[in-house]
């Protein structure tokens, strides 16, 4: 029993440090580097902890196997968690053949910041709507979209920072 409890306190320490490596890498990149060092500070202490563990039972396969496990599922599992965060912002840019600045007018009206700009494609003229948001409003952004038109032409960015402007959801708009 003594041997189970092992094997999956490695599995279980291993997915929460690779799930807070997962997290604080993204801080990192959407420039939260005083959060991303704090959840370094605890990803380290679970990993030496996990390691540790392992490298006593170095003979031990099924340890390894665990480990492993743990490191694989630790992706998924932040991955997850940094879906659920929807921390960040993005840029939303939207091609429509369906009255693009009626779509436009909408999206203001309903407190999206929308800038228009003209684009040249292979049938002519198009307009490219620019939308910045935050990531947790993206969901119902793009349902939106698909209402007005299910063929409109989407990318969306990661948006490092903004500045001024009309940003939805942003206080003081």
């Amino acid at each position: 029993m003594e041997v189970l409890i092992g094997y999956f306190f490695i599995f279980f320490a291993r997915v929460m440090d690779v799930s807070l490596f997962t997290v604080r890498t993204l801080m990192v990149v959407r420039g939260q580097r005083l959060f991303a060092a704090l959840i370094g500070f605890f990803e380290t202490v679970i990993y030496i902890v996990a390691l540790k563990y392992v490298v006593d039972q170095l003979d031990n396969v099924w340890s390894l196997m665990f480990y492993a496990l743990g490191f694989s599922t630790g992706n998924v599992v932040g991955s997850w968690i940094e879906e659920k965060l929807a921390i960040g912002n993005l840029t939303v840019q939207v091609i429509t053949q369906t009255r693009p600045l009626e779509l436009t007018a909408k999206l203001r009206r309903e407190g999206y910041g929308v800038t228009v700009v003209e684009g040249q494609g292979r049938d002519g003229l198009r307009y490219i709507l620019n939308i910045h948001l935050p990531r947790r409003s993206l969901n119902k952004l793009m349902e939106k979209i698909d209402q007005w038109d299910v063929k409109a032409f989407v990318t969306v960015f990661d948006t490092r920072a903004i500045k001024g402007g009309i940003v939805f959801n942003r206080k003081g708009k």
